[in-house]
């Protein structure tokens, strides 16, 4: 009987397949969703990362009545930058994205108010809406908090004060990250791009074996056929599963040439990749394709076009891709509970990954089992309705 079943399941594994493989759209996924990702990702982060090496080490710093402060600009080229006259529109350039740089505006009087021992104006202008401005402000404030401190230990000199007795404390900053973990700062994204490949690999497949057959006619036809609905329904969930783990496998071996194309040295140092880290992202991502599938079918079966099945499936889309930046937004560190939802474990057990931590043979048993569960009931919910078809 065992045997009879699983021959009926592997013949609708073998037709489901085949015909995945021959829709052109479901190979432009996999090749697009699969192999692309991971250069793509990362040449992205690169270039960011990258260019904002290149404007660090430009060392430039943009100055409005930059007369008015030769002192300042001495400051300014001791300290290796090279000072640029602001554009008389600097306000307008920020605020449009055209000016990466923030705008240090100096008042008449700076050297005669420095003199006088009173506390000259001088302002440090940026937009917050400006990102490349944004990761450049702290830069020019600490040039700007390096003459406040030059001066002030000028003057105490000059009246015999040791500059040590403002520094009541010594302190020192200490940083326990290692090389791994902040290279997952910039590269915490990795495990939601690979995520969100799987998720629309295998949702064309799932939508075109159910609600496609049901809108093409030919669901009715086989439902008649003395296979189980059981052997239906695993057969099924079997394609579906292969296509979305083909893209799991595929989109996480693409991360290891995709290094290769890293532009930036500090992002190329940080970011290891390597057999180890691909083995255990699809050790990872293999059981949640075989649950994302089957819920998949789950909400299509239902529908009778797969425009309502693309409409019913979007909460589900919506739901996996909010779900998972708990770990990379959330204030907190790593909760329990997050290894027992579905998409947030295994992003959660990806970034640990990227980390360089060990993981526990408990905490790969908890996401894997819960996608088991998902698994079977959907493929059960799925047989249940191929079932009342037989009877409509």
């Amino acid at each position: 009987m065992r045997r009879a079943w699983a021959g009926q399941a592997w013949v609708v594994f073998r037709k489901e397949l085949l015909d995945a493989l021959r829709d052109r759209r479901t190979l432009m996924v996999v090749l697009l969703s699969s192999v692309a990702m991971g250069p793509l990702v990362l040449v992205l982060l690169s270039t960011l990362v990258a260019d904002a090496e290149r404007r660090a080490d430009a060392r430039e710093v943009w100055v409005a009545g930059l007369e008015h402060a030769p002192s300042l600009r001495n400051h300014f080229e001791r300290q290796t930058h090279v000072v640029r006259p602001a554009p008389a529109d600097y306000e307008a350039r920020l605020a449009d994205g055209r000016l990466a740089e923030p705008v240090v505006v100096v008042a008449p009087g700076f050297e005669a108010d420095l003199v006088a021992a009173r506390a000259p104006l001088v302002e440090v202008v940026g937009s917050s809406a400006n990102r490349r401005v944004q990761s450049a402000m702290g830069r020019v404030v600490g040039l700007l908090r390096g003459f406040n401190q030059e001066q002030v230990t000028l003057r105490l000199a000059l009246r015999g004060v040791s500059p040590s007795l403002l520094e009541a404390v010594q302190i020192e900053e200490r940083d326990l990250a290692d090389p791994a973990a902040r290279g997952v700062q910039l590269t915490a994204m990795v495990p939601f791009f690979v995520l969100m490949a799987v998720l629309y690999g295998a949702l064309n497949a799932a939508l075109d074996s159910t609600a496609g057959e049901r809108e093409r006619g030919s669901l009715e036809p086989l439902v008649m056929n003395p296979a189980g609905r059981g052997a239906l329904a695993a057969g099924k969930w079997a394609a579906v599963a292969t296509v979305g783990m083909l893209i799991a496998v595929l989109s996480c071996l693409s991360f290891l040439p995709g290094q290769w194309l890293l532009r930036s040295e500090s992002l190329a140092a940080l970011f290891r990749f390597g057999p180890r880290e691909a083995a255990l992202f699809v050790a990872l991502l293999l059981p949640l394709a075989g649950a994302l599938s089957a819920l998949l079918m789950a909400i299509a079966i239902r529908c009778r076009s797969v425009k309502e099945a693309q409409a019913s499936s979007s909460v589900l889309v919506l739901l996996a891709s909010l779900v998972p930046l708990v770990s990379v937004f959330g204030p907190q560190a790593e909760a329990r509970w997050h290894l027992w939802v579905p998409a947030l474990g295994q992003v959660s057990l990806m970034t640990r990954v990227l980390k360089g931590e060990a993981l526990a043979a408990a905490d790969l048993a908890v996401p894997l089992a819960v996608s088991a569960v998902v698994a079977w009931l959907g493929v059960a919910y799925v047989a249940r309705q191929l079932g009342r078809r037989a009877w409509q």
